[in-house]
Order: structure tokens, then C-alpha cells, then sequence
């Protein structure tokens, strides 16, 4: 876009709009448009702040008059880079912040710019929590609209297993309330692929109590038995114990012996959020295992799981991402992860399980647009790398690792997908769940005006 169509772009949203628009060449406009992955270097045409929803309508309605490709952005973690776009128009939310706690209801309502970080620390001062994954950066809405995975998983559910409403503007610039009893068919599209659909303005989620976990790592050497056993022993666990095993080559850490660095280990990330007397008990197989290496699991207060939150830092690392299901990690597939991580020059990946079951897996698959249940386990690939300028090269890497993997089966998370085409993001939706996205597409937003995400056309 030439710079008089931005200027005249601008000038179309400063008389009714009420937060802040950025053009390039502002002073705060080169902060503004980096997110997590840094390799995504993209220059926007517009990154505008919204402070309500009467803002994000406007912001809808000036995109579709100007046909500027619109990109919304809440905590800017999109693996795909979904979070930006040369020559956009970037809706940034930001700024939307607050966070109304009903204590006494065991409910609270966050705006679409909270991050998950602030939403737990807020929540777990009156002793509740909502489920979110494992980091405190990522945007309360992005990893809602996506499932949302984390440390209670198996104890309550997903993200979207605790969600009781969201206020959404739509194509149409209208905003509405999507809930069981509001627009149903709505708020099951929004659980799952809500990116889809609308801007999330709002959030309403169920709060559970919960006060100190156990948590922290067991380290163990990555051997055929290790590797074997893991999925089976998480599976069979209390519901109250999740935990994250991240395979991957041992840094030089002095805390892990000198015979065991860079070579592959089992970073048995762990949570136990039921009661004292009973996590150690539960822990025991775990750290039957194998010989650990290391242990650092200790009782700590659940905010602790997440890394601290700083607005203003700004990653110097990229990322490329894959995911995929699996049922157990048999020899083939194990050959395929040792192979990758120990070749020369591989980039240093990790290779994550997020092994499922419990209160997840207990939710009917068609209640809402996530339809993978079912699924013991989920791999997840992910490469991060300081060299920018091999940002090409890292992601066909991390892609031929997944192509290599024996395992044919398309199904995929949303939320871990990396820049991949059409056909993948079909794998992250059975097929019936795909069908019926498709039509609710028609309704919502017959145009395709949200589009910068992984991509459901109307039907």
C-alpha cells in the first residue's frame, strides 16, 4: 500500500475511534509490531489499540470498506505468524486489560488483551484458577479460541471446558453475546475455531479452587524404555497429576552431570494439584521410570508455573512449529526423534508430549469445535533458532521432521500448527466438525474477513 492510501486510511478511523492508531513512522510504531516469533518482520500498515468493543467494530467495519487485510492480535504467540502481516491492518487488543472476578460465583469475565500470566495471578489471590497452558505471555482469548492445553488438563478440561461466554464482534460489526443459551451454534464454533468468526472482545470463564502444586522437573535419560513407557504411566495417573515430557539433548547445565550433556534426556515437566498426602505417592512411578538424573519438584503456589510477564520484552528468537497426535512412541517413531535431534547441525528442537485422558477426555468430541478427545497424546515439534536469516531453512527442517515421523494420521492442534497449507488445517477438525465450520463460516462471515488465522472458507 502506497503512503498516501495509509495516510487517507488513517485519517478514516482518528475521528470516531477512541484508543490509538499507529501509522509507520510513529514514534511507538517499530515496538509495536513485533510479536513473540521474532522472525515474522513484517510492517503493517496500520497497528490500531482498541480500549472497548464500540472500537473493535469500527476497526471491522474500516477493513472491510478499505479491503485492508485485517490481522487480530491478542497476546501476539501465533506459531504461524498469524499475529501480524505487511501491509495489514493490525488490531491489537492489547490494551483491553480488565479482569471482573466473581468470587462468590466462582466466575470471572477477562478482556480479549489479558494475558494468561496477569489472569492467574489475579484469579489465585482468592484462590481460584482457570485451566491455560504453561506460559504466562500467551493471550487469554488466542489460546481459548484454540482448545487451550496445559497444566490442568486432566484435573478440569481444557481452556474451552471452562468457558461460559465470550463477547464477539462479527463481520457484520455486530457485537454479541455467545454462550449455551445465546447464539449456541456460535459459541460451539468460537471453542475450537473461534479465530474464525469474529473478534473475541470478552471472556467469561468458570474459576476452580486451588491453592499449591506440586511441580517441577524429573530428569531422565531418554532410553527405549523411558521413552516407551511414558504415555501408557501419564495415562494411567491420577487425574490430578499432568505432566509435559519434553525430549531433547541435555544443555550444559552444571546442575546435570557432565556425562549426560548433549545427549538426549527426558525433561519430565510435572503437576500434581490435588492434595499433599497423595502426590508423592502418585509421582513414584514417574521417577520409577528410569534413573534421575535430576529433580527439582517441589510444592509451590500454581502461578508459579508461569513464566514471569514483561509487556515490554521483546523475543530476539524464532520459532517453527508442528503437531501431531499419537498413540504411544513406538521404535520407528523413536528412531525417527533420535535421529533428528543428535544429526550435525540440527537446530536444537524439543520434541514435547502433552499426553491427555482424565476430565479432558470426558467431554463428549462434538460438544464444541475441538473434536480430538479421543487422542492419548499430542507431539509437538518445536525449533527455536537465534539466526533470523535461516528462518527458511529451520522451518523445512522442522517440517521434514514431521513428514518423517511414521505416523500418516493428518490430525493436528490448531494452537501448535506452524505456517502450513490448507490441507493441514483440515487434520486439526474431523471431518463432520470441518463440514459444520464451514456453514457456520456462510453465516458469520460470509466474506472471509477473518482470514489471517488457519484459514476455515465459508462453505
Amino acid at each position: 500500500m502506497v503512503v498516501d492510501e495509509i495516510v487517507r486510511s488513517a485519517a478514516g478511523l482518528h475521528g470516531a475511534f477512541r484508543g490509538q492508531v499507529l501509522e509507520p513512522g510513529d514514534r511507538d510504531y517499530d515496538q509495536a509490531r513485533r510479536v513473540h516469533n521474532a522472525a515474522a518482520d513484517r510492517h503493517p500498515a496500520l497497528i490500531v489499540r482498541p480500549t472497548e468493543a464500540e472500537d473493535v467494530a469500527l476497526v471491522v467495519a474500516h477493513a472491510r470498506e478499505t479491503g485492508l487485510p485485517l490481522v487480530v492480535r491478542a497476546g501476539g504467540h501465533s506459531m504461524a505468524n498469524h499475529s501480524t502481516g505487511d501491509g495489514a491492518l493490525v488490531l491489537d487488543l492489547s490494551a483491553m486489560r480488565g479482569i471482573d472476578i466473581d468470587a462468590a460465583g466462582r466466575t470471572a469475565w477477562a478482556e480479549a488483551g489479558v494475558l494468561a500470566g496477569e489472569y492467574t495471578a489475579a484469579t489465585h489471590a482468592l484462590g481460584f484458577v482457570t485451566p491455560f497452558g504453561d506460559t504466562g505471555s500467551v493471550g487469554v482469548a488466542g489460546i481459548t479460541l484454540g482448545g487451550g492445553v496445559g497444566w490442568l488438563a486432566r484435573k478440569h478440561g481444557m481452556t474451552i471446558d471452562s468457558l461460559l461466554a465470550v463477547e464477539i464482534v462479527t463481520s457484520d460489526g455486530r457485537r454479541r453475546i455467545a454462550s449455551a443459551d445465546e447464539e449456541p451454534d456460535l459459541f460451539w464454533a468460537v471453542r475450537g475455531a473461534g479465530a474464525n468468526f469474529g473478534v473475541v472482545t470478552r471472556l467469561r470463564f468458570r474459576l476452580h479452587p486451588l491453592g499449591n502444586v506440586l511441580a517441577g522437573d524429573i530428569l531422565l535419560p531418554a532410553t527405549r524404555e523411558v521413552l516407551h513407557s511414558l504415555i501408557p504411566t501419564l495415562l494411567a495417573a491420577p487425574d490430578e497429576l499432568t505432566a509435559m515430557p519434553n525430549i531433547m539433548l541435555a544443555p550444559p547445565d552444571p546442575a546435570i552431570p557432565e556425562e549426560h550433556r548433549g545427549r538426549p534426556v527426558v525433561y519430565l515437566s510435572v503437576a500434581w494439584s490435588g492434595s499433599r498426602d497423595a502426590g508423592e505417592r502418585a509421582l513414584a512411578p514417574l521417577r520409577a521410570l528410569g534413573s534421575p538424573i535430576n529433580d527439582t519438584v517441589a510444592w509451590k503456589p500454581y502461578p508459579d508455573l508461569f513464566s514471569p510477564v514483561d509487556r515490554d520484552e521483546v523475543s530476539s528468537w524464532g520459532v517453527s512449529s508442528r503437531a501431531l497426535y499419537v498413540d504411544f512412541l513406538d521404535d520407528a517413531t523413536i528412531d525417527v526423534i533420535e535421529r533428528r535431534l543428535t544429526e550435525p547441525g540440527a537446530p536444537g528442537s524439543v520434541v514435547q508430549l502433552r499426553v491427555f485422558g482424565g476430565e479432558m477426555a470426558r467431554v463428549p468430541g462434538d460438544s464444541a469445535a475441538f473434536g480430538w478427545r479421543d487422542r492419548p497424546a499430542l507431539m509437538w515439534i518445536i525449533t527455536p533458532y537465534e539466526d533470523l536469516r535461516r528462518a527458511a531453512e529451520h522451518e523445512a527442517w522442522t517440517a521434514a521432521f514431521r513428514t518423517e515421523l511414521p505416523i500418516g494420521d493428518t490430525a493436528t492442534y490448531v494452537n501448535f500448527m506452524g505456517a502450513e497449507d490448507a490441507e493441514a488445517v483440515r487434520g486439526a477438525y474431523p471431518a463432520p466438525t470441518y463440514a459444520r465450520l464451514r456453514e457456520l463460516k456462510r453465516r458469520y462471515d460470509p466474506d472471509n474477513v477473518f482470514r489471517a488465522n488457519h484459514n476455515i472458507p465459508p462453505g
